[in-house]
């Protein structure tokens, strides 16, 4: 399967990089090409700024209603092209079509209705106060300006909806720069806004690495800055935000704790541990990847997940009972396997499924980018695949003796993304959720993020929302007004 050219896309319509560079997109699946993508110089950039510039002062000024119908008319196309997007999606980022077809273009389209249903109903009003007989005040809501969106590779057109849907519905527009691994979604994307009526330079899509990500959000016409990545790049590009007083969004990187209680049904514990690492072949930032098993149900909890193991299936990415495909680029695939051979030559840690030897699924082409789900029991807190986050379809178990020992051991990490606890008793749940230091907690359930839901992760793992209420208020700047009635000016400066 080949591609045509991605050029960028500003201005409304798609546009040569002048750079005279390109890089290629490969499938992860087969780890043949797909095809070419022009890299953005920074004078393409500064033009696509410009186009969002232009842009802003129209879309700005139309009414909440006028673009949420805009945005619906988006929305409309996004759900009709959605196998077509999911296959793009499946070439680009080697996920089964059995997940993009039912999670990536559908999670993206609601969180996009989510909004422009939002500012229809009232979302962008603000507050009045009486504040005395003669003097109110009020406080509006405006559009912060030109905004950058960062795209991950992880759940690529997902991701660039979550970011463009609020920044639109606000009044904003966006320069948007796609993971330079997948980014085949963005003009296509672009193309269904524009479909819809959004007006030219609302949103614009350039290509590149870090070095085109690092201008765009440092260029000083780029109001806010929202980004998705891994800690450490996150931190540069917030610390180069902060120099400029932008406004930031960061959703960066986890280590998170699921925790089962000792009362737990088995079954249910080893369900939720296998959805918390193995979906999505275990790319997802809020992955609970330390499992805190009580020492006594360790022994069954182990004999059930070994049992249920072969239920992740592996396999042609276009094939209906394929759930498991290959990790996304071949420098990712390397970094995996090395935390692997690290869990096992260095960490010591008890292998009890998977490992490091090449993984060659039935069906599938045996080039691809391949692991096995990887399983560690008996794993401690000082262990590097138990400290630093793999990205990947690696499982560590950790077994713990009380709740107290678990929960602590459950915070003792920098990063604070998400949480999660399965049992039966409800209310022991909400306590031990109301004592893990993460900003987005679960009960007995992993990993769903609905439009209605404010995620956003503490300590290292991000700053700000995305989604929900609050995911709007990130992309507006607050005005308050105090007006004063009594007809008389006051002054302390009057005559004695």
């Amino acid at each position: 399967m080949s591609y045509p050219t991605r050029q960028l896309y500003y201005a409304g319509k798609h546009q040569p990089a002048t750079s005279n560079k390109i890089f290629q997109t490969v499938d992860p699946a087969t780890s043949k090409s797909l095809g070419d993508v022009q890299q953005a110089a920074p004078s393409d950039i500064d033009s696509a700024i410009a186009s969002a510039q232009e842009a802003f002062p129209v879309w700005s000024t139309m009414s909440p209603m006028e673009r949420s119908r805009i945005l619906l008319k988006a929305v409309a196309l996004l759900r009709e092209r959605n196998d077509a997007l999911a296959t793009v999606e499946t070439h680009d980022t080697g996920k089964p079509f059995t997940e993009t077809s039912t999670v990536d273009v559908v999670t993206g389209a609601d969180v996009l209705e989510y909004y422009a249903a939002l500012i229809a109903s009232g979302g962008l009003d603000g507050e009045t106060t009486r504040l005395r007989p003669d003097a109110w005040v009020y406080t509006t809501k405006n559009a912060l300006g030109v905004c950058a969106g960062i795209g991950a590779w992880n759940y690529p057109i997902q991701i660039a909806l979550w970011k463009s849907a609020p920044c639109l519905a606000a009044g904003n527009c966006m320069v948007y720069k796609p993971s330079e691994f997948t980014p085949l979604h963005a003009n296509l994307l672009a193309e269904v806004y524009t479909e819809a009526g959004v007006p030219p330079g609302v949103f614009n899509v350039v290509h590149g690495a870090g070095d085109v990500g690092a201008y765009l959000t440092s260029h000083p016409s780029i109001a806010k800055v929202s980004f998705t990545g891994q800690v450490s790049t996150g931190s540069k590009v917030a610390a180069s935000a902060a120099g400029g007083m932008k406004y930031v969004t960061m959703e960066l990187g986890g280590k998170s704790p699921l925790v089962i209680l000792p009362d737990c049904e088995v079954e249910n514990a080893v369900d939720g541990a296998m959805m918390a690492n193995f979906f999505s072949t275990g790319q997802v930032c809020t992955n609970g990847t330390r499992v805190f098993v009580p020492r006594s149900m360790l022994p069954d909890f182990e004999k059930v997940l070994l049992s249920k193991m072969p239920n992740v299936r592996s396999g042609d990415v276009f094939a209906p009972s394929t759930n498991f495909g290959p990790l996304v680029s071949k420098v990712h695939y390397e970094k995996v396997l090395a935390y692997i051979r690290h869990g096992i030559d260095s960490d010591k840690a008890k292998l009890i499924h998977g490992g490091a030897d090449p993984a060659s699924p039935k069906g599938a082409n045996s080039a691809g980018f391949w692991v096995q789900p990887t399983v560690f029991t008996n794993c401690t807190d000082s262990m590097k695949i138990t400290r630093e986050e793999i990205f990947g379809p690696v499982m560590c178990i950790l077994p713990y003796d009380d709740v107290e020992e678990a929960v602590t051991r459950a915070n003792d990490t920098p990063m604070g993304l998400a949480a999660g606890v399965f049992t039966k008793d409800v209310n022991a749940a909400h306590k031990v959720v109301e004592r893990l230091q993460a900003g987005i907690t679960w009960v007995n359930t992993w990993g769903e993020s609905p439009a209605e839901m404010p995620v956003g992760g503490w300590k290292l793992s991000g700053v700000g929302v995305e989604n929900g209420r609050k995911g709007l208020e990130a992309w507006v700047k607050n005005k308050s007004t105090l007006v004063e009635m009594g007809g008389i000016v006051g002054t302390v400066f009057s005559k004695l």
